[in-house]
């Protein structure tokens, strides 16, 4: 089988489930030693106390093809960061590929709700979580990718540029925090790209995340049963087609030319060709803009 990240190290911070899960499987199906941080361990949970670990998510990757490596990681804790960035450098003296999906704040947004009615704490918290750690992040492994040529910053947001300039996103602090992640990139590229590397926003459409799914009361093998009290739910993607869309990304010997831009799944899709497990490819924000905020009618026929 094709391995083209064989040799390649990638750091996947923010790995214990969902997107950051697919990316992390996804660089190890593609042979790269892949490192995945996140609070949740085998033997501590944190607060979203849920049973996906980062020790499962390393699993994933070995038997996927590569080499996962799982570090307990808080990204806010600057010391933990730079013991993980020296312990990269000490093992595999490079790093080619950082993804930073760090996130952590579904349990802190409140839905519609103005900031002056919205809990500060939890506001403020979800912009250290969402904001905070990514900067963090790059601030200690940027040394090491800048190392050798060719380095890949992924920033994983919700919403592409184009769509997050028109929407409001369900509140100030989730709004405030996905834009300023697509600004990193953007920031990043200037940065980053004249010393070689490419910094590039990356958003999954509609996720099907372990958490969407606990939500909707369906798992991923019959996820279908949820469109019947949510139709549009039907342009959904598995967190392996990010996860692919990062592949594609790291394999890309031109991805320079993405540079600072604002990327998603489904556009990545039609640019290398990858699919989704089921071998579809959804393109969830034209989607969104074209059917489903144009108060039409839930058909995905031509969008996936």
């Amino acid at each position: 089988m094709s391995a083209p990240l064989q040799g390649k190290v990638a750091l996947v911070a923010g790995a214990t489930r969902g997107a950051g899960r697919g990316i992390a499987v996804e660089l190890g199906a593609a042979g790269a030693t892949v490192y995945v941080t996140g609070r949740t361990t085998r033997a501590r949970r944190s607060e979203y106390d849920r049973p996906e670990t980062i020790e499962d998510t390393a699993d994933l990757v070995t038997a996927a093809g590569g080499r996962g490596v799982a570090v307990p990681t808080d990204h806010l804790e600057r010391a933990q960061v730079r013991a993980l960035v020296d312990r990269i450098a000490d093992e595999q003296g490079r790093l080619d590929v950082l993804v930073n999906d760090i996130w952590g704040g579904e349990k802190l947004f409140e839905w519609d709700t103005p900031l002056w009615e919205h809990d500060l704490d939890n506001g403020l918290r979800l912009l250290r979580l969402a904001i905070e750690t990514h900067a963090v992040t790059s601030h200690h492994a940027l040394p090491l990718l800048l190392r050798n040529p060719g380095g890949l910053v992924v920033e994983v947001t919700d919403g592409t540029a184009d769509y997050n300039a028109e929407n409001y996103r369900v509140n100030f602090f989730y709004d405030l925090a996905k834009a300023s992640v697509l600004r990193m990139a953007f920031a990043l590229g200037h940065e980053i790209g004249p010393r070689g590397a490419t910094a590039v926003a990356l958003t999954p459409g509609w996720l099907r995340s372990e958490l969407m799914l606990d939500g909707f009361g369906v798992c991923e093998e019959n996820w279908r049963d949820a469109l019947e009290s949510v139709p549009h739910f039907a342009i959904s993607e598995t967190p392996h087609y990010v996860g692919r869309a990062v592949a594609a990304l790291a394999a890309d010997a031109d991805v320079a030319r993405w540079n600072g831009r604002s990327l998603s799944s489904g556009g990545l899709a039609q640019e290398y060709g990858f699919t989704d497990l089921d071998g579809s490819r959804p393109d969830a924000w034209r989607y969104l803009v074209e059917v489903q905020d144009a108060g039409k009618p839930a058909d995905v026929t031509g969008y996936r």
